[in-house]
């Protein structure tokens, strides 16, 4: 009995238990999100949110200065980059490392904070190649104006955010922010989505209150931490504001996570004007999507029928008896209305059209240009053109940063691009550096650019040998690498180039036989200059050359000829060594005489001395006799 009453004691304390760790492990995570303090030399950290922006990096160039906020809304910063027109018109912050998905990217441009400073920059924005936005005339008297803001998917892991000159002032960039969102938020059909951008045109919050980001309404982070201006009338005497304390039910939803405070506050019709109406300026000749947001908030407003409204766009009916309370479910529930339209005009009208009952009623209107994404270059031609210019030592002022091709409003100057529709990127079928000042080298990797029809690098200082690798370029039509210092022979893979219609060679330092398939390319009518290389023959107009070796038959007399070289080279190390020993014994030998002689001369006075001895010896014996013994 009192084990069955433990286990009635411990069993909710193991379903609590079990519902923590599952909740633990099916919570979704943290969105990935990288902040970017431009021209910052170390991490910042800004108040009341504690938010986290890195220092600066992953830029193609600019300069860092002290920075002037254009508006309240924008971070609490000290610092920009901006990018002079002589740096190139083209200048990119590239960003690699950040996953797949889809994000929120934004961008705030700040002011030079310098006497005497008091002109805004004009510039356009991309994002992966797509042109955004372009900045106009008095933006940094508007809040929402003061940043640009698209909705875009990352596929390659890496995000580029470029700044294009117009000639009217240098962008200066305050921050970046690129914060990750559901992958479905803001979807506007099953089909469509990673094909597509969407930048923020507007974002308002009807009624009482203030600007806000999501953060200020403890929004979830998923939401992209968007910026919300707020509108308090659609005009005078024609509207009022509602607003509530009660909590809203279906707002931080999948996959849009709105803010549920957003929907706190509201505007609603007056009897003064019957339609509830909003207009504003927007660009001709675009789509737009506009989504709408509802909670019936008005304490007047208790069932289903007792509001209920039409919804034109432009004049055109879009929705047609929209009841909050019935499409909802409830009241102080959120409700969400998403429409696409094509504006061919300069202005774009929502108008709510009450249908008896009590007037409309709105709380958030969000309004984005869609923008097809615009197609990118083909990845290995990009990191050949990039090789290029390191290679080339291409002037800063020319730029080539981001994307050559796209947008195709700011193509690389001296980039000619066509779109392939085999496989729907971009290629370079052209280009003209012709006079620019190069001093480097001429890579084999550019036989990367298949698809090259003319190449013109005439004019400059260009040294080293024309790679063969050129001649797998079977698209080009016209090689022109004149007036440079090229040396070394004339590759015979140019022979293969059958559709080449002009080859400039002159005035370098060309030397050896002209390949005889060029020469045969003489016959139809192609265009070809060989002079000022004062080595090249073999075709007419040229000297003519002599016994001519195969480069198998030069690379065998060349070794061989090293081959000599080192034998005679072994030959003189011997007879030198053999000469310096008898040099050294005969050294040796005149050390040793001196001694020589004197041990001669030694042992022949002993050998004297020696006779003398005994013939002393032998005349006293015969002097004195034999001695008797008695």
């Amino acid at each position: 009995m009192l084990r069955f009453i433990l286990r009635l004691l411990l069993l909710p304390w193991l379903l609590l238990l079990l519902s923590s760790v599952f909740s633990l492990t099916s919570a979704k995570p943290a969105p990935f999100a990288m902040r970017i303090s431009c021209g910052a030399r170390q991490n910042v950290h800004t108040k009341p949110t504690n938010t986290l922006w890195f220092k600066d990096f992953a830029y193609t160039g600019g300069i860092p200065f002290n920075a002037t906020h254009p508006s309240y809304i924008s971070p609490p910063l000290q610092s920009l980059r901006y990018f002079p027109l002589s740096e190139g018109p083209e200048n990119c912050y590239i960003i690699n490392r950040v996953p797949r998905g889809h994000y929120s990217v934004r961008i705030f441009f700040g002011l030079l904070a310098q006497q005497n400073y008091d002109s805004e920059p004009l510039f356009d924005i991309s994002v992966e190649g797509t042109q955004v936005t372009s900045l106009k005339s008095g933006w940094s008297s508007h809040d929402d104006e003061t940043f640009a803001e698209a909705l875009v998917f990352l596929k390659d892991s890496s995000v580029s955010i470029c700044f294009h000159s117009t000639g009217h002032g240098d962008p200066a960039i305050l921050s970046l922010e690129i914060l990750q969102v559901d992958d479905k938020a803001y979807q506007l059909s099953q089909q469509s989505g990673q094909g597509i951008i969407l930048r923020t045109v507007t974002r308002l919050s009807c009624g009482t209150g203030k600007p806000k980001f999501d953060v200020d309404y403890g929004g979830d982070h998923w939401g992209g931490d968007r910026f919300w201006n707020y509108i308090k009338t659609f005009g005078q005497s024609t509207d009022t504001a509602r607003s509530t304390e009660g909590s809203i039910k279906q707002a931080s939803n999948p996959p849009n996570f709105y803010p549920a405070a957003l929907y706190k506050n509201a505007i609603v019709g007056t009897a003064s004007q019957l339609d509830l109406e909003y207009t504003m300026d927007v660009d001709p000749n675009r789509n737009y999507s506009i989504w709408l947001h509802f909670a019936e908030i008005d304490s007047a407003v208790t069932r289903v029928g007792q509001r209920v409204f039409d919804i034109l766009i432009n004049g055109n009916t879009e929705f047609q008896d929209v009841d909050v309370i019935k499409m909802s479910g409830d009241r102080y529930a959120a409700l969400v209305l998403n429409k696409t339209v094509a504006v061919s005009g300069r202005t774009l009208t929502i108008t709510l059209h009450p249908k008896g009952g009590d007037h409309a009623i709105i709380n958030a209107i969000e309004i984005f240009e869609v923008i097809m994404a615009e197609s990118k270059t083909v990845p290995e031609e990009v990191k050949a053109l990039q090789t290029l210019k390191k290679t080339l030592g291409l002037p800063v002022r020319l730029g080539w940063n981001g994307d050559p091709c796209v947008p195709q409003q700011h193509p690389w100057s001296g980039a000619d691009c066509q779109f392939d529709r085999t496989s729907s990127k971009w290629v370079i079928d052209g280009l003209g550096l012709d006079n620019q000042g190069l001093k480097g080298f001429l890579p084999d990797g550019i036989s990367k650019l298949h698809h090259l029809q003319s190449l013109n690098l005439s004019g400059n200082n260009i040294h080293g040998t024309i790679p063969s690798s050129l001649g797998t370029i079977t698209s080009l039509e016209v090689l022109d690498l004149s007036l440079n210092s090229f040396n070394g022979s004339i590759p015979e893979s140019l022979g293969q180039l059958t559709s080449l219609q002009r080859l400039n060679l002159n005035s370098n330092s060309l030397s050896g036989r002209v390949p005889a398939a060029l020469g045969g390319r003489l016959l139809h009518r192609a265009s070809f200059n060989f002079t000022d290389n004062h080595g090249l023959c073999g075709i007419p107009g040229l000297p003519t050359c002599g016994p001519h070796l195969t480069a198998a038959a030069k690379i065998g007399i060349a070794f061989g000829a090293l081959l000599l070289f080192l034998l005679l080279v072994i030959c003189s190390i011997c007879c030198w060594k053999r000469r310096q020993n008898i040099l050294r014994t005969q050294q040796l030998a005149a050390r040793e005489a001196p001694y020589a002689k004197a041990r001669t001369h030694l042992s022949q006075n002993i050998q004297m001395s020696r006779q003398h001895n005994h013939h002393a010896q032998s005349r006293t014996a015969a002097e004195t006799g034999p001695i008797l013994l008695s």
